[in-house]
């Protein structure tokens, strides 16, 4: 039974993950701490299911990030800017995680997920900022379409340092701010979006982990049963985000994301 749950959830998670650039911890997280009981025979902490969590987006980041490369949709000049602050903010973040309590922690991660669903519902109808950063890029895919957009060095490095930190906190992979951010913020077109944020999830994953691992939050038994459908899944969703819009997905991930936000706000409030 554990072995066909890490391969559901790693599996789900990974391909919803690296479709819309999310990472897919804002999935294991919940499945581990509400599933587990159930399906692992045991209770799993809060910091374990995070610091879990973030060593398997290394896996799911790393699939997709190469299928991404290899349609070369990543823009590497602003994912390595953004790292320079998503790198420290996941270390962190990850540190930070031992501060909270189960309950505090249902309650703070249902209201991250409400925001990411009402983002993920209304993302269609906000309109990107028009405004002209001081850098200027253009980038041209494997089609041959070329897309102009634009940031700034430090409302760039101040978006790394607080999806890092939330990255790290949550165990989430930080891609549920970095794609409307960097959407809305810097008009990146989505599907460059998506690929360059998975690449900097991939990096800041990294050092998220290392610190979890440090303070003993990482069950490498259960990495070990993700990992392998983590990164089936990486390879998956990314290909599917070059072929469709995944619309109807999207529209399962939001309900998805307020159904179990407002059960966790709801568990946080009540909970003894």
């Amino acid at each position: 039974m554990s072995f066909l749950f890490y391969i559901v959830v790693g599996l789900v998670a990974a391909t919803f993950g690296s479709l819309v650039g999310l990472g897919g911890g804002i999935i294991i997280v919940p499945a581990l701490v509400y599933l587990g009981p159930f399906f692992l025979g045991k209770e799993v902490a809060v910091s374990t299911a995070v610091g879990t969590s973030l060593a398997v987006l290394i896996f799911t980041a790393l699939s997709s990030s190469f299928t991404f490369y290899k349609q070369k949709k990543i823009d590497f000049k602003s994912g390595w800017l953004y790292f320079i602050t998503s790198g420290p903010g996941a270390i962190l973040g990850s540190y930070l995680t031992g501060f909270l309590n189960a309950k505090s922690f249902q309650t703070y991660f249902g209201f991250f997920m409400l925001l990411m669903a009402l983002l993920l519902i209304f993302r269609d109808k906000i309109k990107p900022l028009n405004v002209r950063w001081g850098i200027q890029r253009t980038f041209t895919d494997q089609k041959g379409d070329t897309y102009s957009y634009g940031y700034s060095v430090f409302p760039a490095l101040l978006v790394g340092l607080i999806v890092g930190l939330i990255s790290g906190l949550f165990g989430i992979g930080g891609g549920s701010l970095f794609v409307p951010a960097m959407v809305l913020l810097f008009r990146y077109p989505p599907h460059i979006a998506t690929a360059t944020s998975m690449f900097v999830i991939f990096l800041s994953s990294i050092t998220g982990s290392i610190t979890h691992v440090a303070l003993g939050e990482v069950d490498f038994l259960m990495v070990l049963g993700l990992a392998p459908s983590a990164l089936v899944g990486g390879w998956l969703g990314a290909n599917i985000a070059g072929k469709l819009s995944g619309n109807k997905l999207l529209w399962v991930l939001r309900i998805s994301f307020f159904i179990v936000a407002v059960r966790m706000i709801w568990e946080g409030f009540t909970a003894s």
